[in-house]
C-alpha cells in the first residue's frame, strides 16, 4: 500500500473531456474515450497516466492536524477547502460508498453504477439509505443540490466534465481513478473527512489479514485466474485492478498472462483456455444472458481446463470481487478466498 502523504502535491490535470460510457464497470472505465493520452484512457486502462494514479493520489490529501478546520484538501482536481467537518456526504462511485460507511458515515446521496439495483447487499446496512442522484455516468444535478450535502467525493476518471458544477453545489474532492487505488482514495476520502487514523487502521487491519491468509494457505499456493463475462466482452482481471491488488497482498500468484499491469485484458470465447489455472474465478456483470458466457462455458476448451476438471472454477459475488471497490469488499473477498482454498 502506498503510504498517505500529507502535503500537498501538484494537481494532476488531465485535459480532454472524459466521455463516460454506460458500460457499467466500476472497476476502472470500459470503454477509452478516443481522445489523447490526457483523456479518459489515460486513466482507464492503457494509457501513460494509469501506472500513475495510485502514486499520485497517495500524494494528496491534506497537512491539516486531525481535527482541525478549515482545512483544504488536494485532489485530482486542484484544492477544496473545509470549513467543518462534513455531515451530508455525497458519493459518486461504489468505491466512495465503501469508504464512507466504513468510517461510519450514512451518505446523504449515491450515485450507483449503470443497472444496479442500488445500495451493493454487503453494504447496507453501514450505508443506511442514501437518496438517489442518478447514475456514475448520468449524474443528476438537481438531485444533489436538493441534498444540500457539504461534500461530494468522487473521481475524475468518472465526472471530471461535471466538476465545475458540483462544486458549485458544495466542497468537491476527487480522486484520479477507481480500481486499483482503492487504498488511497480511502485515505484522500479519509483526509476530507477528518477520519484519516480510522481509515489507516481498518488498512492495516485489512493487510494483517490479507498475509496471514497467505500464510495459511503455505508455501505452495495455487496460481488464481480471474474471469469476467461482461456484454459483448470477456476479461481477465490483471494486476492494477482491485482483485489484483487483493490477490497481490495475500501472496496468491498469477497466470503468466494476467502478470500485466493493466486493468485486464480481453479474450474472445473461443480463447477461453487462456483462462487456466488451479482456481477460476469468475464474476457476471449485469444480466447473464447479454454475456458471452454460456458460449464460452459451452466450448471444449472450458470443461478441459484444469480448474474445470478439478471441480474449482467458481462463480463469486460481481458486486465485491469486481464491482466493490473499497476496505468492506476487500474483507468480503478475503473471506470468501479463505473458504475456498483453505481446506
Amino acid at each position: 500500500m502506498s503510504l498517505h502523504r500529507r502535503g500537498a502535491a501538484a494537481a494532476v490535470a488531465f485535459t480532454a473531456a472524459l466521455s463516460l460510457a454506460a458500460c457499467g464497470s466500476s472497476d476502472a472505465g470500459d470503454k477509452a474515450a478516443p481522445a489523447d493520452d490526457g483523456g479518459k484512457k489515460a486513466v482507464a486502462q492503457g494509457g501513460k497516466g494509469f501506472g500513475e494514479a495510485a502514486e499520485k493520489t497517495a500524494a494528496m490529501g491534506t497537512d491539516a492536524a486531525a481535527g482541525q478546520f478549515p482545512r483544504t484538501i488536494t485532489h485530482a482536481l486542484g484544492k477544496t477547502e473545509l470549513k467543518a467537518a462534513p455531515k451530508r456526504v455525497v458519493v459518486l462511485d461504489v468505491g466512495e460508498l465503501d469508504n464512507v460507511a466504513s468510517l461510519g458515515i450514512k451518505p446523504v446521496g449515491y450515485a450507483p453504477t449503470e443497472g444496479d439495483d442500488g445500495i451493493p447487499a454487503y453494504l447496507k446496512k453501514e450505508a443506511g439509505s442514501p437518496k438517489s442522484v442518478g447514475t456514475i455516468n448520468n449524474l443528476n444535478l438537481e438531485a444533489i443540490a436538493a441534498l444540500k450535502p457539504d461534500l461530494i467525493l468522487g473521481s475524475q476518471l468518472r465526472a471530471a466534465d461535471k466538476y465545475k458544477e458540483l462544486a458549485t453545489i458544495a466542497p468537491t474532492v476527487f480522486s484520479i481513478r477507481p480500481g486499483f487505488t482503492w487504498k488511497e482514495n480511502y485515505l484522500l476520502n479519509a483526509a476530507a473527512l477528518d477520519k484519516t487514523a480510522e481509515a489507516k487502521a481498518k488498512l492495516a487491519a485489512y493487510e494483517t489479514k490479507a498475509k496471514q491468509l497467505g500464510t495459511d494457505i503455505g508455501a505452495k499456493k495455487p496460481t488464481i485466474s480471474m474471469v469476467r463475462y461482461m456484454p459483448g466482452k470477456i476479461r481477465l482481471y490483471a494486476g492494477a485492478s482491485f482483485i489484483g491488488t487483493i490477490l497481490k497482498d495475500t501472496g496468491l500468484p498469477r497466470p503468466a498472462n494476467q502478470q500485466v499491469e493493466d486493468l485486464a485484458v480481453e479474450i474472445s470465447p473461443e480463447k477461453i483456455d487462456s483462462a487456466d489455472a488451479d482456481w477460476i474465478f469468475t464474476g457476471v456483470y449485469g444480466d447473464p444472458k447479454t454475456t458471452k458466457r454460456d458460449t464460452a462455458q459451452s466450448n471444449p476448451l472450458w470443461k478441459n481446463l484444469k480448474a474445470v476438471k478439478a471441480g474449482q472454477a467458481k462463480d463469486v459475488p460481481d458486486e465485491t470481487w469486481y464491482l466493490g471497490l473499497g476496505v468492506t469488499a476487500a474483507d468480503e473477498v478475503l473471506d470468501d478466498l479463505r473458504t475456498y482454498l483453505i481446506k
